[in-house]
């Protein structure tokens, strides 16, 4: 079969990466793609991820027999819809179905009435009334701009100064643009923080293997948050019993709230949790796969990945029964100095033949060739150094080897990552 995924970051890359191996796959096309995934499927560097009228016409042209969204914004945008409109089988949902990641508040809706667990939280879109509410609630508190971000809209602020100047950035400097014209204050909530990234065809969902992700730039959880500095899967806080409670009480729930306001969600629900002393509670949903979650969950899938997207795609998920392997995943994202602030672009990139060769799968996420076909920096996360490993101990070790070979002018990387699951290991000894 032919087929064609729309982004071209780190996620894109493993998906194209885990789709490359299935049994069905005749062309694997990618738009835009990157560097990385130019290595083994077909780039359409012309094609913006954003670009609606674009992808559904590269669709066509290809005869695509599936298409996979991997772009958030593209979601939003009503790229799924306009697939459909066209009769192409799409793994993704539709643009209402996506509000669930697009809407903060929206998300928070549909989670009352389904009776989610979730954080307390206020809606506003006057910046004097909330920060009367605020001032109300007081710190620690988080501050959350309504819409897509990039995965910055986030702050966890523990003073009031802090929560001030986030409340500020978002509604009045529109530091996020109009995805900050609407701000959620929610309270803050203390546990380990999971993603469970769960298929679903819109009336069955399954989770796949437990990840973390690293939201702050700086090792010990320190700086402003970016899109993610690594992950590690699985995740031992999280047990058999909790993914029992989180299918019951969450995942299904929500489903069933989307499928009976005529939305069904069909694609990958991405719900990142809390584990709280009260249990688990959802933080947000995203609605396709996280980044880079997907980048240590696509290697420990021992599934076809196309098989089972199809099966999502025509509405039975309930008869495959997801496999995964043993051991653990981590991913090491190495990124550009200054991110996630300003950085350069244009620095060239060495030692990534040495890396692979130390066992370790490089996911691309912000690379470019230049004129002279040199592999360059061209984003604020750079690369994701993958390893997997019998253990976290052994994957994190691994992962780290190749990104010490990895050279670029100013790299920054996290050296903690799997640091909270690590620490809880080293008291049972």
């Amino acid at each position: 079969m032919k087929v064609l995924i729309v982004g071209g970051g780190g996620r894109e890359h493993a998906l194209a990466w885990k789709a490359a191996q299935s049994r069905l796959i005749d062309e694997l096309h990618v738009a835009p793609g990157n560097p990385g995934i130019g290595g083994f499927a077909l780039c359409h560097r012309g094609v913006k991820a954003t670009d609606i009228e674009g992808q559904a016409a590269l669709a066509r042209k290809l005869h695509a027999d599936l298409v996979i969204v991997g772009m958030d914004d593209a979601l939003a945008l009503g790229l799924v819809d306009r697939l459909h409109d066209a009769g192409i089988k799409t793994f993704g949902p539709t643009k209402e179905a996506a509000r669930l990641e697009w809407s903060k508040g929206f998300a928070k809706e549909i989670m009352t009435k389904a009776s989610v667990p979730t954080a307390r939280y206020g809606s506003f879109t006057d910046y004097e009334t909330a920060r009367a509410h605020l001032e109300r609630e007081g710190v620690p508190i988080v501050i959350k701009a309504d819409g897509l971000a990039l995965g910055k809209g986030v702050s966890v602020c523990t003073t009031m100064a802090e929560a001030e100047a986030a409340l500020k950035a978002a509604m009045l400097d529109r530091a996020f643009g109009e995805a900050g014209a609407r701000v959620l204050i929610e309270e803050f909530m203390k546990g380990d923080e999971v993603s469970i990234l769960a298929f679903s065809d819109g009336r069955t969902i399954k989770q796949m293997v437990s990840a973390q992700d690293h939201k702050p730039v700086g090792d010990g959880d320190t700086g402003p948050n970016t899109g993610g500095m690594g992950t590690y899967a699985p995740v031992p806080a999280y047990t058999p019993e909790i993914a029992r409670t989180v299918q019951k009480h969450i995942l299904e729930p929500v489903i069933a709230a989307m499928a009976d306001r005529g939305a069904p969600f069909v694609g990958c629900l991405f719900a990142g949790l809390m584990l709280t002393a009260d249990g688990p509670k959802v933080l947000e949903f995203n609605a396709r796969f996280g980044d880079p979650e997907a980048q240590v969950v696509m290697p420990l899938l021992e599934n076809d990945l196309l098989e089972v997207l199809l099966a999502c795609v025509e509405g039975r998920l309930k008869d495959i029964h997801l496999r995964f392997r043993e051991g653990a995943a981590a991913n090491v994202v190495v990124a550009s100095p200054g991110y996630p602030g300003g950085y350069p672009k244009g620095l060239p990139i060495h030692g990534l033949d040495k890396a692979e060769k130390l066992g370790v799968r490089i996911f691309h996420a912000g690379t470019a060739l230049d004129d002279n076909g040199v592999l360059v920096t061209a984003g604020g996360r750079v690369l994701g150094v993958m390893a997997v490993g019998a253990d976290l101990r052994e994957a994190l070790s691994r992962a780290y080897a190749g990104v010490e070979a990895v050279q670029f002018e100013g790299k920054q990387y996290r050296r903690d990552i799997g640091w909270r699951s690590l620490s809880k290991l080293k008291k049972t000894y």
